[in-house]
């Protein structure tokens, strides 16, 4: 067994070595803060265990890889679930794969519980050095009229600054919950009491509004997301869970 990072391991099976993704779990990738520590993390949690691989509804993903929970199968503590204790810890986010979503209840409450904690990749300098306190609300319109797709720019999430003195938001990051989708806002300062909209679309970047110009896809799921609202350094400042 080989741990690959904080959601992703390589293990002998009965027909040769998989790849298996952690189902309920998203971890920071390669070169993100907190990925050394996830990686390291998984690999405390699995060290001299046997494992116990558990299907959902899906056997494998897009890129082949399999799809199950994972559990250690052996010593003093058999039967821990492995994501659960990634989610607690802070190493990792729960992410609902649909269809494969029974554990992504227990997965979104441990997850509260460490965010509120300020455990793991939810502390306040978990990245870096914290700056000044900020007082910013997010509120979010991911269903966008018709096809998400084709219609980008009615998807947006709004940062308002609810304090008497701007914000300073110039490097800051916009990420939802995958590996993939990150904006850094480029020179912005956000006035006291200003909103700024962040459509998904192309368009002229203004004082209120901001485009992200992802083109491939829409960003925010329909079902449910979470915005990261995140200083330079990478440390989660503003979160909201949808």
């Amino acid at each position: 067994m080989a741990v690959v990072d904080g959601d992703t391991l390589k293990v002998q099976g009965p027909v040769g070595r998989i790849t298996v993704r952690v189902v309920g779990i998203n971890s920071p990738e390669s070169g993100e803060c907190f990925a050394a520590e996830a990686t390291a993390a998984m690999r405390q949690l699995l060290a001299g265990h046997a494992l116990r691989l558990i299907i959902d509804v899906s056997d494998v993903d897009q890129y082949g890889r399999s799809l199950r929970f994972v559990e250690t199968a052996d010593g003093a503590n058999v039967g821990t679930d492995v994501g659960a204790e990634m989610v607690r810890g802070g190493f990792a986010l729960s992410r609902r794969y649909s269809p494969d979503t029974t554990r992504s209840d227990r997965y979104d409450q441990l997850q509260q519980q460490a965010q509120v904690g300020g455990v793991g990749l939810w502390a306040a300098d978990a990245c870096g050095p914290a700056g000044v306190p900020v007082s910013i609300s997010i509120s979010q319109h991911a269903n966008a009229a018709g096809d998400d797709n084709t219609n980008l720019n009615d998807e947006w999430v709004r940062f308002t600054n609810q304090a008497a003195t701007p914000v300073d938001l110039s490097r800051w990051i916009v990420a939802d919950e995958s590996a993939s989708h990150r904006y850094v806002f480029g020179a912005f300062v956000l006035g006291a009491g200003a909103s700024v909209t962040l459509h998904t679309g192309c368009g002229q970047d203004t004082s209120t509004d901001r485009f992200w110009c992802n083109t491939k896809s829409a960003v925010w799921n329909n079902s449910g997301d979470t915005v990261f609202l995140r200083d330079p350094n990478g440390n989660n400042v503003v979160v909201l869970s949808y």
